[in-house]
Parts: C-alpha cells; sequence; structure tokens
C-alpha cells in the first residue's frame, strides 16, 4: 500500500492523507483518526525519505560526545543517552551520537551536523565556563539545549542540577562526623559542574571557619584511573586527609583503590563521598554515599525540554534547576583521629542538619 492507493481507498486527495498523517492542524479530528485507522489497516507507513524532503526536517537530534577519555564507558553517559532517546523514540525523532576531542575538531562536529542540516536540534554535554559551542549555537540559531550552565550571559535554555549546593551538603556532613582535612578530587575546573562543585566545598568550609588547604584539592580526568592516581597523591602528604569528596562515582571507585592498596579502610580510616548515584557506586566496597544526580531521569527531561524549543517555545522560558539529594550508605562515617583544630561538631551537625538535601 503507497500513499496513492490509500487515498483513492479513502476517497481523499493525497495532500489530505499526507497531512492527516503528519499531524497538521488544519486536518479535522475526524478525518484524521479514519486516515489513521486505514494506514494501520493496510499497513501504511509514509516514507521517511519522501516525508523528510516534503517537512524540510531531518526527525533528528544530535549529541556530540567529548573524547578522549573514555567517555564512551562512562556509565554516566550511557544513563543520559538513554534517558534521552527513550524519550525521542516516543516521537520518532533519531538521536545521531557523534563524538570528537575538545577544541577544533569538536566544533567541526557540530558544524558537520548545524550547516549539513543534519539535526534539527542539539543536546550539549559538560558544559564549560566558558563555552564556544553555546555561542557558535546562539549564532546559528538552531534550537539547543544544554546539560549544565556556562557563563555565558546571552540567554540560551539548560538544564542543570544544582552542583554547588550538592557539595555544600556533603562537606557540612563530613564535617558534622568531625573531619577537617577534607579533600576534593575534582574534575577540571574549566567544566562549569567542577567549578560550581569545588565553590559549594569552598562555601561549606568557609562557613565553619575553615580555610581549605590547596593541597587538598586536585584536578584530573574524572575516570576511575585519574581517581587513583590523585588519591595517591592526597595519601602522600605529610598529613593526609581523613575525608575525600569525589567529582564523580568513577573517580571515586580509583580513590576507593588507593585507599584498600595501603591497607586502609574505606569509610573506617579514610571517608569517601561521590557526585552522581550510578549502580556502579552502589555495588563497592564499601558501597558508597552519593550526592544523588538521577541521570535517565535528566536525560527524559532534556529531551522534552528540546522538543519544546523545537516547537518554539522561547529560550528563556526553557531553564531548570533540580536540587540533587544525599543518599547515605557506607562509605563516610566518624573522623578517626582527633582534629589539629578542635571545633564544636554539634554546631556542624545542626548546620548540616537544617542544610540536607531531602
Amino acid at each position: 500500500m503507497n500513499l496513492k492507493r490509500l487515498s483513492a481507498h479513502l476517497g481523499l486527495s493525497m495532500t489530505t492523507v499526507s497531512r492527516a498523517l503528519n499531524g497538521y492542524p488544519e486536518v479535522s479530528e475526524r478525518t484524521r483518526s479514519k486516515v489513521i485507522a486505514a494506514a494501520d489497516k493496510f499497513g501504511y507507513r509514509p516514507d521517511p525519505v519522501a516525508r523528510r524532503l516534503a517537512s524540510g526536517k531531518a526527525e533528528a537530534v544530535g549529541v556530540v560526545m567529548p573524547l578522549p577519555a573514555g567517555q564512551f564507558a562512562d556509565p554516566f553517559f550511557v544513563e543520559l543517552l538513554a534517558g534521552i532517546g527513550e524519550r525521542l523514540h516516543r516521537v520518532e525523532i533519531d538521536l545521531m551520537v557523534s563524538a570528537a576531542p575538545a577544541g577544533p575538531e569538536e566544533m567541526r562536529a557540530y558544524r558537520r551536523l548545524v550547516e549539513g542540516r543534519r539535526v534539527d536540534g542539539l543536546l550539549v554535554a559538560r558544559t564549560r565556563r566558558h563555552d564556544e559551542r553555546i555561542e557558535y549555537l546562539l549564532d546559528r540559531g538552531i534550537p539547543f539545549v544544554t546539560h549544565g550552565q556556562t557563563e555565558s550571559d546571552r540567554p540560551y535554555s539548560w538544564f542543570d542540577m544544582d552542583n554547588e549546593q550538592g557539595f555544600v551538603v556533603a562537606t557540612e556532613r563530613l564535617m558534622g562526623f568531625g573531619h577537617r582535612r577534607i579533600a576534593l578530587v575534582n574534575a577540571p575546573i574549566e567544566m562549569n559542574f567542577a567549578y560550581l562543585r569545588w565553590r559549594g566545598y569552598e562555601r561549606a568550609l568557609s562557613a565553619f571557619g575553615l580555610d581549605g588547604a590547596p593541597e587538598l584539592v586536585v584536578e584530573g580526568e574524572a575516570t576511575e584511573a585519574g581517581g587513583w592516581r590523585l588519591a595517591n597523591r592526597l595519601l602522600d602528604l605529610e598529613d593526609p586527609p581523613t575525608a575525600i569528596l569525589c567529582a564523580n562515582v568513577l573517580s571515586a571507585i580509583g580513590v576507593l583503590k588507593a585507599i584498600r592498596e595501603r591497607s586502609l579502610l574505606p569509610g573506617k580510616d579514610i571517608s569517601v563521598i561521590a557526585y552522581d548515584d550510578l549502580s556502579q557506586g552502589r555495588f563497592t566496597d564499601p558501597p558508597l554515599t552519593t550526592v544523588n544526580h538521577p541521570t535517565r531521569a535528566a536525560g527524559t527531561r532534556l529531551a522534552e525540554m528540546l522538543l519544546k524549543r523545537m516547537a518554539g517555545t522561547p529560550a528563556r522560558d526553557l531553564q531548570e534547576l533540580w536540587q540533587p539529594r544525599l543518599t547515605v550508605r557506607k562509605s563516610d562515617g566518624p573522623c578517626p583521629r582527633p582534629n589539629t583544630k578542635q571545633q564544636n561538631v554539634n554546631h556542624v551537625t545542626s548546620m548540616s542538619n537544617r542544610g540536607r538535601l531531602k
């Protein structure tokens, strides 16, 4: 069954049948229902190539994944893409995933997608504080939504978790346990999420009257190998930390490995809290306490926001900040040794309870 035969069977023009199948508002609901029922009965499906040519739409959304650092193996991106893909599948829009190293190659990938009209919109992952991708997409006028914010003063659509408040709460929890030598294993600070998590860590320390020790803040690849290397640097200090905050679950797995290699017990000798609550963190030894980022739900929401942006919703109306929550497991606990500075732990515990995420 083709469009011509279906139209003849219904006694309608090919234009009317095509518009009914593609959801044009000028077609009545009665006619649309009649056309859809006949199409289902005879197994007719519009030719996707012809439909794209007629509409001028690619019927696809693009994502450019960052390389290197094994991002395709990062469970965060697997979960995020799953949420995006599931939502787009419901409206028969394809998800086109490309990959490129940051810098000129990455920008070339964006230009291929945009200027080649291969996609109708884009989702931008892992935003940077100063992000040339955002400026390029704004200049081109193509619909897009970012996962994360930037320091651009131009309006654009974004979805983000409150990274800063997440690490305020995590740091306050550790101080409530009596920890004062709290380290931060972070991703590169040029990444906006890493900058905000560092700011939350510093804010919590400052609120308690502590100055952050520069040697306790380290940054590098947010991978298992990166976490292992950075943890060893911290553990080699003359006065090593009693607690470590990690930028993500992968780096925390590396941190746990480094701690155990020194015959220390994570959660007893050294407390560990990670950002993201992916399944890998639930099955570590011990299971990780995490600042929970609902990654698949975030992917679903990103796709929904992009569909709205593609339908004409103004960028200013599509900006959302979600609050993460703390998921407590077994990787953190009371400080195992006296602090060089004696402060009122009860005050910190009270402060932590007041600010704890629900």
